[in-house]
Protein backbone atom coordinates (compact mmCIF):
# COMPACT_ATOMS: atom_id res chain seq x y z
CA UNK A 1 0.00 0.00 0.00
CA UNK A 2 1.44 3.16 -0.76
CA UNK A 3 0.84 5.92 1.91
CA UNK A 4 -0.01 9.51 0.22
CA UNK A 5 1.05 12.50 2.15
CA UNK A 6 -1.87 14.42 3.36
CA UNK A 7 0.21 17.15 5.22
CA UNK A 8 0.44 20.42 3.25
CA UNK A 9 4.48 20.07 4.65
CA UNK A 10 4.86 16.16 3.87
CA UNK A 11 3.25 17.24 0.66
CA UNK A 12 6.12 20.03 -0.22
CA UNK A 13 8.95 17.18 1.08
CA UNK A 14 7.70 14.75 -1.50
CA UNK A 15 7.68 16.89 -4.26
CA UNK A 16 10.70 18.23 -3.64
CA UNK A 17 12.23 14.89 -3.97
CA UNK A 18 10.79 14.40 -6.95
CA UNK A 19 11.75 17.56 -8.50
CA UNK A 20 15.27 17.75 -10.46
CA UNK A 21 18.06 19.66 -8.39
CA UNK A 22 17.82 22.91 -9.40
CA UNK A 23 20.90 25.38 -10.24
CA UNK A 24 22.02 27.90 -7.38
CA UNK A 25 20.98 31.25 -8.86
CA UNK A 26 23.05 34.20 -8.31
CA UNK A 27 21.35 35.44 -5.60
CA UNK A 28 21.74 32.27 -3.65
CA UNK A 29 25.57 31.69 -4.12
CA UNK A 30 26.36 34.74 -2.92
CA UNK A 31 23.73 34.64 -0.03
CA UNK A 32 26.18 31.40 0.83
CA UNK A 33 29.28 33.69 0.86
CA UNK A 34 28.00 36.47 3.04
CA UNK A 35 26.87 33.75 5.31
CA UNK A 36 30.06 32.69 5.44
CA UNK A 37 31.88 35.81 6.40
CA UNK A 38 29.68 34.82 9.93
CA UNK A 39 32.43 32.02 10.68
CA UNK A 40 34.84 31.75 7.36
CA UNK A 41 37.20 35.08 8.15
CA UNK A 42 39.34 35.38 5.65
CA UNK A 43 38.59 32.31 3.54
CA UNK A 44 35.01 34.15 2.38
CA UNK A 45 36.43 35.11 -1.17
CA UNK A 46 37.96 31.97 -1.75
CA UNK A 47 35.12 29.75 -0.61
CA UNK A 48 33.11 31.76 -3.48
CA UNK A 49 36.03 31.75 -6.01
CA UNK A 50 35.87 27.76 -5.62
CA UNK A 51 32.48 27.29 -5.48
CA UNK A 52 31.98 29.03 -8.76
CA UNK A 53 34.99 27.60 -10.32
CA UNK A 54 33.33 24.12 -10.02
CA UNK A 55 30.59 24.89 -11.58
CA UNK A 56 31.29 26.15 -14.87
CA UNK A 57 27.96 24.86 -16.07
CA UNK A 58 26.71 27.63 -14.05
CA UNK A 59 28.93 30.62 -15.25
CA UNK A 60 28.68 29.81 -18.93
CA UNK A 61 24.78 30.31 -18.11
CA UNK A 62 24.54 33.67 -16.81
CA UNK A 63 23.52 36.39 -18.57
CA UNK A 64 26.32 39.41 -19.50
CA UNK A 65 24.70 41.50 -16.04
CA UNK A 66 24.99 38.47 -14.05
CA UNK A 67 28.52 37.70 -14.50
CA UNK A 68 28.94 41.72 -14.03
CA UNK A 69 27.32 40.95 -10.40
CA UNK A 70 29.64 37.81 -9.42
CA UNK A 71 32.94 40.01 -10.86
CA UNK A 72 31.77 42.97 -8.55
CA UNK A 73 31.34 40.45 -5.60
CA UNK A 74 34.59 39.01 -6.39
CA UNK A 75 36.28 42.90 -5.99
CA UNK A 76 34.30 43.75 -3.04
CA UNK A 77 37.22 42.24 -0.76
CA UNK A 78 39.24 45.22 -2.06
CA UNK A 79 36.52 47.62 -1.37
CA UNK A 80 36.54 50.16 1.41
CA UNK A 81 33.62 52.25 2.79
CA UNK A 82 35.44 55.10 1.97
CA UNK A 83 35.27 54.36 -1.68
CA UNK A 84 32.26 54.34 -1.84
CA UNK A 85 30.68 56.90 1.12
CA UNK A 86 28.78 60.33 0.40
CA UNK A 87 31.38 62.59 1.26
CA UNK A 88 30.45 64.63 4.51
CA UNK A 89 29.88 67.96 1.75
CA UNK A 90 27.29 66.10 0.05
CA UNK A 91 25.37 65.02 3.43
CA UNK A 92 21.72 66.05 3.78
CA UNK A 93 20.38 65.85 7.79
CA UNK A 94 18.17 67.50 10.30
CA UNK A 95 18.58 69.04 13.43
CA UNK A 96 17.31 67.20 16.14
CA UNK A 97 14.54 69.77 17.37
CA UNK A 98 13.09 69.70 13.43
CA UNK A 99 9.26 70.31 13.33
CA UNK A 100 7.13 68.00 11.57
CA UNK A 101 6.71 70.62 8.32
CA UNK A 102 10.46 71.18 7.69
CA UNK A 103 11.06 67.93 8.27
CA UNK A 104 8.66 66.85 5.87
CA UNK A 105 9.92 69.31 3.34
CA UNK A 106 13.08 68.23 3.37
CA UNK A 107 12.07 64.39 2.71
CA UNK A 108 9.82 65.27 -0.24
CA UNK A 109 12.65 67.67 -1.88
CA UNK A 110 15.75 64.89 -1.10
CA UNK A 111 14.04 62.17 -2.65
CA UNK A 112 15.16 59.99 0.50
CA UNK A 113 13.73 57.61 2.45
CA UNK A 114 16.69 57.82 5.58
CA UNK A 115 17.98 60.88 7.11
CA UNK A 116 21.12 61.50 9.70
CA UNK A 117 20.05 63.52 12.82
CA UNK A 118 22.33 65.96 14.34
CA UNK A 119 22.65 67.83 17.54
CA UNK A 120 23.97 70.79 17.71
CA UNK A 121 26.64 69.93 14.41
CA UNK A 122 27.38 67.58 11.81
CA UNK A 123 29.85 66.29 14.07
CA UNK A 124 27.13 64.68 16.69
CA UNK A 125 24.98 62.49 14.50
CA UNK A 126 23.05 60.76 17.44
CA UNK A 127 20.49 58.58 14.79
CA UNK A 128 18.66 58.65 11.63
CA UNK A 129 14.80 59.02 10.79
CA UNK A 130 12.60 56.78 8.01
CA UNK A 131 10.10 58.15 6.48
CA UNK A 132 7.89 55.62 6.90
CA UNK A 133 7.84 56.46 10.82
CA UNK A 134 6.98 60.35 9.75
CA UNK A 135 3.94 59.02 8.25
CA UNK A 136 2.74 57.96 11.32
CA UNK A 137 2.00 61.77 11.99
CA UNK A 138 0.52 62.47 8.88
CA UNK A 139 -2.53 63.00 9.68
CA UNK A 140 -1.51 65.37 12.45
CA UNK A 141 -3.85 63.69 15.04
CA UNK A 142 -0.68 62.47 17.33
CA UNK A 143 1.59 64.70 18.77
CA UNK A 144 5.05 64.93 16.72
CA UNK A 145 8.32 63.72 18.59
CA UNK A 146 11.45 63.06 16.13
CA UNK A 147 13.06 61.21 19.66
CA UNK A 148 10.27 58.84 19.30
CA UNK A 149 10.85 57.15 16.24
CA UNK A 150 14.78 58.21 15.99
CA UNK A 151 16.50 55.12 14.83
CA UNK A 152 20.21 53.83 16.05
CA UNK A 153 22.74 54.62 13.64
CA UNK A 154 26.04 52.62 13.11
CA UNK A 155 29.55 54.56 13.39
CA UNK A 156 32.28 52.84 10.86
CA UNK A 157 35.86 54.26 9.80
CA UNK A 158 36.89 54.51 6.18
CA UNK A 159 39.21 51.74 5.87
CA UNK A 160 36.67 49.23 7.36
CA UNK A 161 35.58 46.77 4.06
CA UNK A 162 32.55 47.03 2.26
CA UNK A 163 31.77 43.34 2.85
CA UNK A 164 32.41 43.93 6.73
CA UNK A 165 30.16 46.52 6.74
CA UNK A 166 27.29 44.63 4.05
CA UNK A 167 27.74 41.72 6.96
CA UNK A 168 27.52 44.05 10.02
CA UNK A 169 24.19 45.77 8.73
CA UNK A 170 22.90 42.46 7.79
CA UNK A 171 23.22 41.14 11.32
CA UNK A 172 21.87 44.61 13.47
CA UNK A 173 19.58 45.14 10.48
CA UNK A 174 20.71 49.63 11.12
CA UNK A 175 20.99 50.54 7.35
CA UNK A 176 22.85 53.41 7.69
CA UNK A 177 26.29 53.91 8.96
CA UNK A 178 28.00 57.42 10.02
CA UNK A 179 31.87 57.22 8.47
CA UNK A 180 34.32 58.93 11.14
CA UNK A 181 37.45 60.35 10.69
CA UNK A 182 40.24 59.88 12.88
CA UNK A 183 39.23 62.67 15.46
CA UNK A 184 35.63 61.14 15.69
CA UNK A 185 34.33 63.56 13.57
CA UNK A 186 31.94 62.99 10.41
CA UNK A 187 33.25 62.16 7.30
CA UNK A 188 30.71 60.63 5.36
CA UNK A 189 27.83 58.89 4.97
CA UNK A 190 27.11 55.22 4.12
CA UNK A 191 23.80 53.61 3.08
CA UNK A 192 23.62 49.68 2.48
CA UNK A 193 21.93 51.30 -1.03
CA UNK A 194 25.41 52.33 -1.26
CA UNK A 195 27.00 48.89 -0.59
CA UNK A 196 24.44 46.92 -3.27
CA UNK A 197 25.18 49.12 -5.83
CA UNK A 198 28.97 48.04 -5.59
CA UNK A 199 27.69 44.62 -6.48
CA UNK A 200 24.31 44.62 -8.63
CA UNK A 201 25.69 48.58 -10.46
CA UNK A 202 24.00 51.61 -10.26
CA UNK A 203 20.81 52.19 -8.79
CA UNK A 204 17.96 54.76 -8.20
CA UNK A 205 18.58 55.04 -4.30
CA UNK A 206 19.88 56.82 -1.38
CA UNK A 207 21.50 60.05 -1.67
CA UNK A 208 20.76 59.41 -5.94
CA UNK A 209 21.41 63.21 -7.27
CA UNK A 210 18.94 63.97 -9.98
CA UNK A 211 21.21 63.03 -13.37
CA UNK A 212 18.79 64.92 -16.40
CA UNK A 213 18.36 62.91 -19.48
CA UNK A 214 20.54 60.45 -20.70
CA UNK A 215 21.67 62.38 -23.86
CA UNK A 216 21.85 66.08 -24.18
CA UNK A 217 22.68 67.94 -26.95
CA UNK A 218 24.60 71.45 -26.83
CA UNK A 219 25.18 73.90 -29.26
CA UNK A 220 28.65 73.63 -29.88
CA UNK A 221 27.86 70.18 -31.45
CA UNK A 222 28.91 68.52 -28.89
CA UNK A 223 26.70 65.83 -26.74
CA UNK A 224 26.57 64.87 -22.87
CA UNK A 225 25.70 61.73 -21.87
CA UNK A 226 25.29 59.90 -18.74
CA UNK A 227 28.03 57.59 -18.08
CA UNK A 228 25.47 54.49 -17.67
CA UNK A 229 23.85 55.56 -21.01
CA UNK A 230 23.17 53.27 -23.71
CA UNK A 231 25.89 52.89 -26.63
CA UNK A 232 23.82 50.74 -28.39
CA UNK A 233 21.61 54.18 -28.35
CA UNK A 234 24.71 55.97 -29.18
CA UNK A 235 25.60 54.12 -32.30
CA UNK A 236 22.16 54.54 -33.76
CA UNK A 237 22.17 58.57 -32.87
CA UNK A 238 25.36 58.39 -35.02
CA UNK A 239 25.29 55.99 -37.25
CA UNK A 240 28.55 54.26 -35.94
CA UNK A 241 29.67 51.32 -34.88
CA UNK A 242 31.80 51.85 -31.08
CA UNK A 243 31.93 48.69 -29.74
CA UNK A 244 33.85 45.71 -31.34
CA UNK A 245 31.90 42.37 -32.32
CA UNK A 246 33.47 40.87 -30.08
CA UNK A 247 32.52 42.89 -27.24
CA UNK A 248 29.00 43.55 -28.02
CA UNK A 249 27.57 41.29 -25.08
CA UNK A 250 30.04 42.70 -22.48
CA UNK A 251 30.04 46.30 -23.27
CA UNK A 252 26.38 47.94 -22.81
CA UNK A 253 27.37 51.35 -21.52
CA UNK A 254 29.31 54.50 -22.45
CA UNK A 255 30.99 54.46 -19.36
CA UNK A 256 31.85 50.49 -20.13
CA UNK A 257 33.16 51.51 -23.52
CA UNK A 258 35.65 53.76 -21.97
CA UNK A 259 36.86 51.61 -19.38
CA UNK A 260 37.72 49.08 -22.20
CA UNK A 261 39.31 51.56 -24.44
CA UNK A 262 41.55 53.10 -21.26
CA UNK A 263 42.10 49.66 -19.89
CA UNK A 264 40.73 51.17 -16.54
CA UNK A 265 38.08 53.46 -15.38
CA UNK A 266 39.31 56.65 -16.56
CA UNK A 267 39.81 60.28 -14.32
CA UNK A 268 38.16 63.15 -14.36
CA UNK A 269 39.57 65.65 -17.03
CA UNK A 270 40.72 62.90 -19.08
CA UNK A 271 40.35 62.60 -23.14
CA UNK A 272 40.05 59.42 -24.91
CA UNK A 273 40.43 59.07 -28.49
CA UNK A 274 37.84 56.53 -30.38
CA UNK A 275 39.47 55.34 -34.03
CA UNK A 276 36.00 57.01 -35.29
CA UNK A 277 37.10 60.00 -34.77
CA UNK A 278 34.99 61.03 -31.17
CA UNK A 279 36.42 62.18 -28.73
CA UNK A 280 35.51 61.84 -25.10
CA UNK A 281 35.62 63.97 -22.22
CA UNK A 282 35.29 62.23 -18.94
CA UNK A 283 33.60 64.95 -16.51
CA UNK A 284 32.66 62.83 -13.97
CA UNK A 285 34.09 59.74 -12.47
CA UNK A 286 35.07 57.75 -8.96
CA UNK A 287 37.33 55.26 -8.84
CA UNK A 288 34.72 52.55 -9.90
CA UNK A 289 32.59 53.59 -12.69
CA UNK A 290 32.81 56.50 -15.11
CA UNK A 291 29.67 58.83 -14.35
CA UNK A 292 29.46 61.42 -16.76
CA UNK A 293 30.85 62.48 -20.34
CA UNK A 294 30.98 64.76 -23.33
CA UNK A 295 31.16 63.29 -26.60
CA UNK A 296 32.85 65.62 -28.96
CA UNK A 297 34.19 65.45 -32.95
CA UNK A 298 30.43 64.10 -33.60
CA UNK A 299 30.82 65.96 -37.39
CA UNK A 300 33.98 64.17 -38.60
CA UNK A 301 33.02 60.48 -37.54
CA UNK A 302 34.52 58.43 -39.59
CA UNK A 303 31.95 55.14 -39.97
CA UNK A 304 33.64 52.19 -40.16
CA UNK A 305 33.89 49.01 -38.62
CA UNK A 306 35.14 49.68 -34.95
CA UNK A 307 38.75 47.82 -34.28
CA UNK A 308 39.27 44.70 -32.86
CA UNK A 309 38.85 45.07 -29.31
CA UNK A 310 42.38 45.77 -27.06
CA UNK A 311 43.65 42.88 -25.80
CA UNK A 312 43.14 42.28 -22.30
CA UNK A 313 41.37 45.46 -21.53
CA UNK A 314 38.38 44.68 -18.84
CA UNK A 315 34.99 44.89 -20.14
CA UNK A 316 32.28 46.91 -18.62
Amino acid sequence: MIRRPTDPEDMEDAARADAPAEQPSVAQTFGDWLRSFAGGGDQADGNLAEKLGDDAKMLASLAPGEKLILLNVLKLGEVRVGDVMVPRADIVAVADDIQLTPLIKVFLEGGRSRMPVYRNTLDEVVGFVHIKDVFEFWDRTKKFSLTAIQREILFVPASMLVVDLLLKMRLTRIHMAVVVDEYGGTYGLVTIGDLVEEIVGEIEGEHARAEGPMFTMRADGSIVAQGRASVVELEERLGVTLVPEDREEDIESIGGLLVSLAGRVPMRGELIAHPTGLEFEVLDSDPRRVKRVRIAGVNRIVKNEAPASPEGAPGA
